[in-house]
């Protein structure tokens, strides 16, 4: 039982009289009774007040959360709440959300009511919270606080409503990328789309020549049947391979305004995935550090980008150095199809891109490896500022040498016939499916 602002200040008053009169209450002892006697009046009223409030079978109370919360975003969360009473309630609602997530609102809630009868009273209430990392997050109790019929109590009441949340790669973000990169796509093609409907390697149909076809694409055969050059059609293939690996170790730990690298490298690779199923080809999935955390073999369809962001969900980076060697030889063994693999990792020093690229030159000819490494903005700031002291121009000095030790690995694995990509971190999903897109044009898979 906790006692209301209206109770306090009427039981303090029942004391005014004796600050007022306190010198003759010695003579008149009846006035000290009566102060007593109107404080315990109001004491027995508020007890009894407190006892005639609704009991806690009268009332219901159940959360409604998205059915996924989303990193990098405002999780919308409901609250309804049914009071079985006639007389009108004014509820107080505290939940008790998981500390990780920021809350983005006030900590008590005041639910509307969105429905009144003679029998209950419903109420609704609302608020958000954001989310800046992955990962299982648990939802305590549902805490309830309202007002006696005369006001002098408050009763509260704990609702058991615990359960756990699942916070997922932000997919949303995946498919307005897929969106800006078809159409940027298709702005760099310009006139050519009007002539082809692709160029990849799979045979679609035949036409007349138009200037400007190559003429490899020339059909002697068809051209000498009609008297008239005709031209092959190709169209972009379908069924094609791409597996993501992605770096979990420690270089992935590091922090890009709200998110780690890891968590660019997961929302590029969702993105890539969207892609790829959409167009019909098989996507992958292998992360790993010092061992092969998780890995999805490479299928089509909805079901295998759903099963994607099931593994990648709870992936965290770890303080260890990732192991290039296991990865690369675990999937020689298990992806024997001539597959784009993707490679979301990061570079510091020549030590560790020798590595990467001793065990990336292993997967050619047979699989297209594509290095993509998470450009560090602070890095390029640093070079591009002029120096004020000496200290300056020692860490410039530094991030110079650190920029061309990477440039030097990606022109590396250039050579070797593969792909590379240096990207700051707000461009990686973009940058990503442009490529992907690219390869697939080009056919070079």
């Amino acid at each position: 039982m906790l006692f209301t602002r209206r109770f306090i200040i009427l039981f303090a008053l029942g004391f005014l009289p004796m600050l007022i009169f306190w010198q003759t209450f010695s003579v008149h002892p009846l006035l000290k009774w009566g102060v007593l006697g109107y404080d315990f009046a109001l004491l027995l009223t508020a007890l009894i007040d407190y006892r005639l409030m609704e009991k806690a079978h009268q009332i219901e109370a159940k959360r409604h959360l998205p059915r996924r919360f989303m990193i990098g975003e405002e999780n919308d969360v409901r609250i309804y709440l049914t009071f079985r009473t006639s007389r009108p309630i004014a509820p107080i609602l505290k939940d008790e959300y998981p500390p990780s997530l920021d809350l983005r609102g006030e900590r008590l809630l005041k639910p509307d009511i969105l429905k009144k009868s003679r029998l209950e009273q419903i109420f609704a209430a609302r608020y958000r919270l954001y989310a800046s990392s992955r990962g299982d997050y648990a939802f305590g109790d549902l805490v309830i606080r309202w007002r006696s019929r005369l006001g002098l109590a408050l009763k509260q009441i704990r609702i058991e409503a615990s359960e756990t949340v699942k916070v997922y790669p932000n997919i949303r973000q995946a498919r307005r990328y897929e969106l800006y990169a078809r159409r940027n796509r298709q702005m760099q093609m310009g006139a050519r789309r009007t002539r082809l409907r692709g160029q990849g390697r799979d045979f679609e149909s035949l036409r007349e020549y138009v200037r400007g076809d190559e003429i490899r694409h020339i059909s002697w055969t068809a051209t000498a049947r009609r008297g008239r050059l005709i031209t092959r059609q190709y169209q972009i293939e379908k069924n094609q391979s791409i597996v993501v690996m992605i770096d979990a170790g420690r270089l992935m730990t590091s922090r890009i305004e709200d998110l780690t690298k890891l968590d660019h490298a997961i929302n590029a690779a969702l993105a890539i995935g969207y892609v790829a199923t959409s167009g019909g080809d098989n996507v992958g999935l292998l992360v790993f550090n010092r061992q092969v955390v998780s890995y999805l073999p490479p299928k089509r369809g909805h079901a295998q980008l759903l099963a994607m962001t099931e593994a990648l969900y709870n992936i965290r980076p770890q303080m260890i150095e990732p192991s290039y060697a296991r990865a690369f030889h675990f999937l020689s063994r298990n992806c024997k199809k001539r597959s784009l693999v993707v490679i979301l990792t990061d570079l510091i020093d020549r030590d560790t891109s020798s590595e990467l690229l001793a065990f990336t030159s292993t997967l050619l000819p047979r699989h297209l490896p594509l290095i993509v490494t998470i450009g560090d903005n602070d890095l390029r700031a640093l070079v591009s500022q002029p120096p004020q002291d000496v200290a300056d121009v020692y860490r410039q000095s530094v991030a110079e040498e650190l920029l061309q030790q990477r440039e030097e690995a990606l022109g590396r694995i250039t050579e070797l016939g593969g792909l590379a990509l240096d990207v700051p971190a707000g461009q990686l999903s973009f940058q990503l499916v442009n490529k992907y897109l690219e390869v697939k044009e080009r056919g070079l898979l």
